[in-house]
């Protein structure tokens, strides 16, 4: 059966670093768009990076510059890397994947149970 597992996640001062990870069974990332997502209470969720075929990535305007998605050279774990981060970064962060391209709304229908960040000031 088809299983993602976030871990990395914790509490963290404003400005400090964490990466999370995503490990895959069942799947293979070259044939997935993969993708991270997160929410936070009141909020509805949001995406906040994808990575599709040929390791094409795109991200949310909010996290440009500071958070990198990656997988590693076995194809089977997805990464996030989050730098400079902000309060405003504090939430439950999701692992998603689907088969075949990544877009813009894209619908997903394979979820990890998520790793909550908290980001203190």
């Amino acid at each position: 059966q088809v299983q993602l597992v976030e871990s990395g996640g914790g509490s963290v001062q404003a400005g400090g670093s964490l990466r999370l990870s995503c490990a895959a069974s069942g799947i293979t990332y070259s044939t997935y768009c993969m993708a991270w997502f997160r929410q936070a209470p009141g909020k509805e969720r949001e995406g906040v990076a994808s990575l599709g075929t040929h390791s094409r990535a795109n991200y949310a305007d909010s996290v440009k510059g500071r958070f990198t998605i990656s997988k590693d050279t076995t194809k089977n774990t997805l990464y996030l890397e989050m730098n400079s981060l902000r309060p405003e970064d504090t939430a439950m962060y999701y692992c998603a994947a689907d088969r075949g391209y990544c877009f813009r709304d894209r619908v997903y229908n394979i979820w990890g149970q998520g790793t909550q960040v908290t980001v203190s000031s």
